[in-house]
């Protein structure tokens, strides 16, 4: 059955370029992972182990990913007004931590290669396996985080970045099996200790992915969310800003839920107008805000001004 069709069965909620993207990579992790594990057994190389053992974090965290892209997309309801978006970022923690216990798990590995002095056998295999993985592996994840940066989903970026992090690793791993075949076997160490390497990088890349979803889980402020919304809020302030004009803002707040954005802010106006001229003016404005950030809500308390240097009633001034 095509992806396409396995993906409006199972996953309704989810726009189906996602859900086609996150099913690609479980049937890709799948994959790779016998042949890692093929080429491993084949070898005995630590490196290639360490390969194989952030294959199985690949299919445990895209698997997880089309969970969250399923449930991210789910409708509103009485228990989570707000959505279901933010498990992208449980998901993108969830990845991370899977990616730190494996490096854990290859640094031992690792270790227990160098004390036992293991040799690697039948390099020539072994390469032409990991060449393959690696190809593969890295077009995976490039479409994974083009696709995840076009739909705005933290889920399919986390995920395509550790794909292409797996055939850097891949590509380490091919390295030392070069260095290794060329030397006769005298330069075994080299395999161990690029597997220790991998640990090492994968174990930054861990973290990284662990302290985007925490930041997410805790509305961290978005920098350039943040910038988009002052130039839109700031463009309206009299006594020279574009209609509906208001007379100043504060409190402005905002945070994601997945790929959604909740924002809300004061805005000060002339006490002279009705409520609603207040409201309509409120509504354009929300609605602008809605429009720039794609998916979102906008949400303005609208408050009488009460500066009497305001021209507006006067002035042009952004309380903070």
């Amino acid at each position: 059955m095509p992806l396409r069709l396995i993906a409006r069965k199972f996953l309704p909620h989810s726009p189906a370029p996602e859900a086609i993207a996150g099913l690609g990579s479980i049937v890709v992790g799948v994959v790779l992972l016998a042949i890692k594990f093929i080429a491993y057994y084949k070898t005995g190389s630590a490196a290639i182990f360490s390969d194989a053992m952030e294959s199985i974090v690949n299919v445990l965290a895209a698997g997880f990913a089309v969970y969250a892209i399923y449930y991210a997309h789910r409708p509103a309801d009485r228990e989570h007004p707000y959505g279901h978006g933010k498990i992208e970022f449980m998901s993108a923690g969830f990845e991370g931590g899977m990616i730190f216990v494996a490096a854990l798990v290859i640094a031992y590995h690792a270790v227990e290669a160098m004390l036992r002095r293991t040799a690697v056998a039948e390099i020539g295999v072994g390469l032409v396996l990991m060449g393959a993985a690696m190809v593969v592996n890295g077009a995976m994840g490039v479409y994974l985080i083009r696709s995840g940066r076009k739909h705005k989903s933290l889920t399919l970026e986390a995920d395509g970045k550790h794909l292409f992090a797996d055939a850097v690793t891949s590509a380490a791993t091919i390295v030392a099996l070069v260095i290794v075949k060329l030397s006769n076997g005298r330069l075994w160490i080299v395999d161990p200790i690029i597997a220790l390497i991998i640990a090492v990088y994968i174990t930054y890349m861990a973290v990284g992915l662990m302290r985007s979803g925490a930041a997410g889980l805790l509305d961290q402020q978005d920098l350039d969310d943040d910038a988009l919304l002052v130039r839109i809020l700031d463009s309206h302030l009299a006594p020279n800003g574009k209609e509906p004009r208001i007379c100043s803002y504060h409190k402005l707040r905002h945070r994601h839920s997945g790929r959604y954005h909740w924002v809300d802010f004061h805005m000060m106006v002339p006490p002279a107008l009705t409520i609603d001229q207040g409201h309509a003016i409120a509504s354009t404005i929300e609605y602008e805000i809605e429009q720039a950030l794609g998916e979102g809500n906008a949400t303005a308390h609208v408050e009488p001004c009460v500066d009497p240097g305001c021209a507006v009633c006067g002035g042009n001034n952004r309380e903070t």
